[in-house]
């Protein structure tokens, strides 16, 4: 992060003093003004609610360009990665920088295989949840929890640990989701498979039973493996900036992987694609549609589209087009029909075409063609955040790993605009 000749001058029009603030380049993407010694020099602190022009760290993961459509893993465009790798690959580069070669992604795919089965005592936490517990509330216990098992990765001075930590975190996940699921409606756990790839495994242990072989249909392996792919990581987004900050008071990565889980299930975060398939109930019938779209272009209505548009790309979201495709390989494969489903092709038809979704670039985002996928795969709708907890969680170890390891990262601690009551007198209670 090289800094630059030039400088911003800030006046203190109260006392006509300047500042000069250095300017720092990245490798792309725009200059950032360095206001770490602002407060020393001025006296003033800055204020930006949600960090929404603020940096506070460095990153050499992930750069998004909302405008131009475009997201890069380590430089690489989202698009390539989902069309040419598998989830692991992707891992991979993310976690270590580059993409592996043919031996690499061999000696990964085992280490991470070989690390999937849980500790049989904590199998028995699940029964401590209600059977209608939120997966995304067992997901958060049980992933905290697994601290508690595993101390020999701890240690998050010691780099070797470190790894040993993410790979558990990557290889256990999906097995702790797919038993959250079957737990949730009574069935037996089912192992992991040694034999299987990683998106076919979790498909494996979701879906299976005891009592008969589970046949992995490729066509839903591949989807799920893209679903992975096109949430590995995404920036510096609440539940990301919430594992560095949790990190960096040097708490142990389960606990912090268990707080980016707790932020994901936010609503505003992670439940998109829920909201979708609320949306499509609500509509109900596809010859409602027209007059669900009036009331959206109706300011007095405050109705919704959900699942168009993203907070950060203003032209079309680059994940999406590469789910749009992957919908229609599914819907194809498994020949559904469902009343919402339908209702979703045409609303999806019918944005795309219209002037006014156009114009205000109101494009089908990824949670609107993932949530119609998952629907159509058989997850449930609470199943949802949990299977985007299972992608991101890649991001979050890279993003915590990487920050671990930065000389400038400091615990995090955020100042106020302090608006509450100045200094005043106690006044004793007889008196009042």
């Amino acid at each position: 992060m090289p800094q630059d000749k030039a400088t911003v001058t800030v006046i203190d029009n109260q006392t006509k003093k300047q500042f000069e603030l250095p300017v720092l380049s990245g490798s792309v993407g725009p200059q950032v003004v360095d206001v770490r010694k602002f407060y020393g020099d001025t006296g003033y602190f800055t204020y930006d609610p949600g960090y929404t022009s603020t940096g506070a760290c460095k990153s050499k993961i992930t750069y998004i360009d909302g405008d131009a459509g475009v997201l890069l893993h380590r430089g690489y465009a989202i698009e390539d990665l989902a069309e040419n790798c598998d989830f692991m690959e992707v891992a991979y580069l993310i976690l270590k920088g580059e993409l592996p070669n043919a031996a690499d992604k061999k000696t990964f795919e085992r280490d991470i295989t070989l690390h999937t089965m849980l500790h049989e005592q904590i199998n028995r936490f699940f029964s401590g949840f209600r059977r209608d517990a939120h997966p995304m509330a067992v997901m958060c216990g049980v992933v905290g929890a697994l601290s508690a098992f595993y101390h020999d990765s701890l240690d998050i001075s010691d780099p070797h640990q470190r790894m040993v930590a993410s790979y558990r975190l990557i290889a256990k996940m999906p097995t702790i989701a797919a038993q959250a699921f079957k737990y949730s409606v009574g069935q037996p756990f089912m192992h992991p498979r040694n034999d299987h790839a990683y998106a076919a495994n979790f498909l494996q242990m979701t879906f299976g039973v005891p009592c008969e072989p589970y046949v992995v249909n490729p066509v839903l392996a591949k989807a799920m493996d893209k679903i992975f792919i096109l949430h590995a990581d995404h920036e510096q987004n609440a539940s990301t900036s919430t594992v560095r900050l949790a990190g960096s008071s040097g708490a142990n990565p389960f606990a912090c992987i268990a707080a980016g889980i707790a932020t994901l299930w936010g609503p505003a975060h992670g439940g998109a694609n829920e909201a979708v398939l609320k949306m499509l109930a609500e509509i109900g019938t596809k010859d409602k549609i027209p007059e669900f779209i009036k009331r959206v272009k109706d300011k007095n209505e405050g109705v919704r589209l959900m699942g168009f548009g993203h907070r950060v790309y203003k032209n079309y979201d680059p994940r999406a087009k590469v789910m749009a495709a992957t919908c229609k390989e599914v819907l194809g494969e498994l020949g559904v029909t469902d009343p919402l489903l339908d209702i979703a092709m045409e609303l999806e038809r019918i944005a795309l075409s219209d002037e006014y979704f156009i114009s205000k670039k109101l494009y089908p985002n990824v949670d609107f063609y993932s949530g119609i996928i998952l629907k159509a795969m058989g997850f449930p709708v609470a199943m949802f955040t949990a299977l985007f907890a299972l992608a991101r969680r890649t991001g979050w170890i890279a993003q915590w790993n990487e920050m671990i390891e930065d000389p400038e990262q400091k615990i995090g601690r955020p100042r106020q605009l302090y608006t509450g009551a100045a200094h005043r007198p106690f006044v004793p209670m007889a008196k009042r």
